[in-house]
């Protein structure tokens, strides 16, 4: 059976910048990656007729794919972050957004991920699964995420990390302010805030008439985040 082209492309790039412990690794890896984005879809089944081979039946496929799956040496940081680095090296010194958020996963797994935003899509830098039973988790559980996905970046990019109001964590304010990141981050109405002029109030008391925008600052949040 002839090679099919995707799959020759993208060995030929892939190869530019991972390194597998067995070159026989890259093949698979490039051939499966082809065949996921033929198929479109991530069940492993769906794959099946997009494999090159070997005169073999399903349950060999699967097996072959199961395998893949499970190798200890195929691994993001080996394959994946150098096709990122490549990419985001086009970033340097730009600004660049980023956003941190979490998904739960039948009700028993937190999935934490940082993502860098790009022409309408989000392409993950980092994630980490927990199995722990609500979206809700604390700083010291995502941090290793955030410092992961810092690794990738370009140098002197401008970053803006976007967050929803459960990661309204002092800790996580001091960390970016810190990294020298900019930050917008949903908060919750009793959130009390400090402006210029010494008045504390909650931000509930800041909001404007309907249809309207307010722009207030420079202010302070829990004490001493500026």
């Amino acid at each position: 059976m002839e090679t099919p082209l995707l799959y020759r492309q993208l060995q030929d790039q892939l190869s530019q910048w991972v390194q597998p412990k067995d070159q026989r690794h890259l093949q698979g890896f490039a051939e499966i990656v082809a065949a996921v984005l033929q198929s479109g879809e991530a069940c492993l089944g769906r794959w099946i007729p997009y494999l090159s081979h070997r005169d073999c039946g399903a349950r060999a496929h699967m097996g072959r794919l199961s395998y893949f799956l499970h190798n200890e040496q195929i691994t993001a940081e080996r394959y994946y972050e150098p096709l990122l680095r490549q990419a985001l090296s086009a970033f340097a010194g730009e600004a660049i957004l980023l956003t941190l958020d979490t998904s739960m996963l039948w009700d028993q797994f937190c999935l934490i991920d940082v993502c860098f935003v790009w022409g309408g899509r989000s392409i993950t830098l980092a994630q980490v699964v927990l199995e722990h039973g609500s979206a809700t988790v604390g700083f010291e559980q995502y941090k290793p995420v955030l410092e992961r996905a810092q690794t990738l970046l370009p140098p002197k990019v401008q970053v803006t990390l976007l967050a929803d109001r459960g990661f309204e964590h002092g800790e996580l304010m001091r960390w970016l302010n810190k990294q020298q990141w900019d930050w917008a981050i949903r908060v919750k109405s009793d959130l009390l805030v400090t402006t210029k002029g010494g008045r504390t109030q909650s931000v509930e008391r800041l909001f404007p008439p309907p249809e309207h925008a307010y722009l207030v600052g420079p202010v302070r949040v829990l004490g001493d985040i500026d």
